[in-house]
């Protein structure tokens, strides 16, 4: 008799072939069989009308310090998510010598919008080394499987003290030699691999660059020495890309001299709506090249979220609204409605605007990530005959406060989601940059994977469709391989048992919430859905229709991990 045995449901098995309608079978922590009718189970989930995917592998995350602290790792567990990775953009905990902790605090406030209080109170520090740092997330509780990588800041400023963060400073010989050590050692301890940034918009809490911005290519190249000689893990890099080709040959070297895979941000920029297009061009010829390539791309624009709650709104900037910055919404709201107040914010806003009207949306529920110019709040403003300003502040004066706008910041120049469309179907692309533990009050891109299959596999309507096998393929087993991870992202006899069942004519994607629940009362955006009947991780239901089981089977997963026949 089985342990588990799922009956008749629509497989789509995360190989990219046709849905197939069968039952699976489950032993511990293995599949056992997929399709036709399986043996008995001590435990039946029928499956009958619903879809049966692999649990998805989310490859970009920044729970480094949340998962310290948080065994479920929310939102991403709401998102059939059953492997995460963290420890992206080169910001992360470890390596930290004593004294250290708050600069690492501060520059993750900064570049990922985490509270700093938040980080404070809820991070432990049992560790030093990166080896250490693993050891602890190894013994704390987890819903889902973690995997870290060694992020580069913590890296450079573990062996330059507080030369690391001084842009004028170049590490010497010795110190690029520790680092490759260190790399190594980190890898061959069960890091996935190693991250930097080299993006301005990357800075601390106080407005410095993050460490690895100008780092020679002396010092990336000799980093990836460590690469080499261990023989493991991955690269990942998101780049500005100022003098292209330039950063892409310093990037491709990167992953040539190491022999290791990288992976690279792309997103379409405002300023540069094409070059998007170069980039993916010479990934591809990397590859021809025998250089493994990837870009991460987004299944949406990268959207800000706008409200009286959020790091950022079209009044954050006016000299009246920074007056009752610290106050508490209630106060806010209080203080908006008063007749003299708000004219007053509204004729500042003229010198003071963030964002252009034409280009921000009402977030609603449902939210539409893809929206219609028609639909604007200049648009809105226009028929409604009031100032498109005014119109901006009384829909986040809504609901008490807590109304929401979107800005589509990246791949959205055209005014549609074509790009993003041409960018998920690249044959050297994979789904990533959900930034899943970061951006907690202005970003809720950790809904990705559900956004993946609602808008691009059943709803959009403005545009192509993308197949539901491609979608499901891409969010599987083509992640899961980026970070050599080869026993989960397929259903298949002696793959690692993470699986969804989900109702997929209900899959549902609610509006973001502003809610209050990390350490010392931080605030974040959370993101739920509904459809997800089962979340299945090593064999265990470890989420029920959106609500958690209270099983924990989630593992720190160290280094790669080989199919079962290998």
């Amino acid at each position: 008799m089985h342990d588990l045995v799922i009956r008749n449901g629509k497989i789509i098995d995360g190989s990219g072939d046709p849905a197939v309608i069968g039952d699976i079978a489950v032993d511990g922590q293995t599949i056992i069989s997929v399709g036709g009718t399986a043996g008995p189970g001590k435990t039946e989930i029928d499956a009958e009308g619903l879809l049966v995917t692999p649990g998805f592998v989310d490859i970009h995350t920044h729970y480094d310090g949340q998962a310290t602290w948080d065994s479920l790792l929310t939102p991403s567990v709401y998102h059939g998510v059953t492997t995460v990775v963290m420890g992206n953009c080169g910001v992360g905990f470890a390596p930290v010598k004593p004294g250290q902790q708050d600069w690492l605090i501060r520059l993750m406030e900064g570049v990922e919008d985490i509270p700093g209080t938040a980080l404070a109170e809820g991070i432990d520090w049992q560790w030093e080394s990166f080896p250490e740092f693993l050891d602890t997330l190894e013994s704390k509780s987890h819903t889902i499987d973690i995997a870290a990588q060694l992020p580069h800041a913590a890296l450079r400023t573990y062996v330059m003290g507080k030369r690391g963060g001084d842009h004028q400073e170049i590490p010497s010989d010795s110190e690029i030699t520790e680092m490759a050590r260190l790399t190594k050692e980190a890898v061959e301890a069960g890091a996935i691999g190693f991250t930097t940034s080299r993006t301005v918009n990357h800075k601390s809490a106080d407005g410095e660059p993050t460490p690895s911005l100008t780092a020679t290519a002396k010092e990336l190249w000799g980093i990836a020495e460590g690469l080499k000689q261990a023989n493991k893990g991955v690269i990942q890099l998101v780049c500005d890309f100022e003098d292209h080709d330039a950063e892409f040959e310093l990037i491709q070297q990167m992953a040539a001299r190491s022999g290791r895979p990288a992976s690279i941000t792309i997103n379409q920029l405002p300023n540069k709506p094409d070059e998007w297009r170069r980039s993916l061009k010479m990934i591809s010829e990397a590859n021809e090249q025998g250089i493994q390539l990837k870009a991460q791309v987004a299944p949406r624009p990268v959207g800000i979220i706008l409200s009286l709650q959020s790091t950022y709104h079209p009044f954050v900037m006016c000299p009246s609204y920074q007056e009752i910055v610290g106050k508490s919404l209630e106060e806010k709201v209080q203080r908006l409605q008063d007749p003299e107040f708000k004219k007053q914010l509204l004729d500042e806003w003229k010198g003071h605007s963030l964002f252009e009207m034409e280009q921000i949306w009402v977030l609603n529920d449902p939210p539409v990530y893809e929206p219609d110019s028609g639909d604007s709040i200049h648009a809105l403003a226009k028929l409604a005959d009031i100032s498109p300003s005014a119109y901006a502040l009384n829909v986040m004066l809504g609901d008490e406060g807590q109304g929401m706008l979107y800005y589509p910041a990246l791949n959205f120049s055209a005014g549609n989601s074509d790009v993003s469309r041409e960018m998920l179907v690249h044959p050297h692309t994979v789904p990533g940059l959900g930034d899943g533990g970061a951006h907690v009050s202005f970003i809720s891109d950790v809904s990705f994977p559900t956004y993946l299959l609602t808008h691009w596999g059943r709803d959009r309507p403005r545009g192509d469709l993308i197949p539901l096998e491609y979608l499901i393929k891409s969010q599987t087993q083509d992640t899961a391989s980026v970070v050599g991870f080869h026993d989960r992202g397929l259903l298949a006899p002696g793959m690692k048992a993470d699986v969804n069942i989900i109702d997929y004519d209900e899959l549902y994607l609610e509006k973001p919430t502003i809610i209050k629940d990390l350490p010392a009362g931080g605030k974040r955006l959370m993101q739920k859905t509904r459809g997800y009947k089962q979340m299945i991780v090593s064999g265990q239901v470890v989420m029920e229709n959106g609500q958690p089981t209270g099983l924990q089977p989630g593992k720190l997963v160290r280094g790669q991990q080989p199919a079962p026949n290998q």
